[in-house]
């Protein structure tokens, strides 16, 4: 067998990278973590408000929901973006 035949399901970028493998390892375990970073953050939140902790606490959590919302959305848009090429 030929490089070529073996590389032919997978398309290679200019730098030899190998998108579907990216695709799967993002949608597979990357995402998921990102997203039970943001339920954790979450239910830390929820917990705080249910036993009237503090409104700084609250804050906090918010911000870091928040960002780790935007994380999630950039690794899934990265995601969609690999598995299209």
């Amino acid at each position: 067998m030929t490089p070529e035949t073996v590389a032919a399901p997978w398309r290679t970028g200019a730098h030899g990278v190998i998108y579907p493998q990216m695709a799967s390892l993002l949608s597979t375990f990357i995402l998921p973590a990102a997203a039970g970073a943001v339920a954790l953050v979450l239910l830390l939140g929820l917990i705080n408000m249910m036993r009237g902790g503090s409104p700084n606490t609250s804050q906090k959590l918010m911000r870091w929901r928040v960002l780790l919302q935007f994380v999630a959305i950039i690794i899934a848009m990265l995601a969609v973006w690999a598995m299209g090429r």
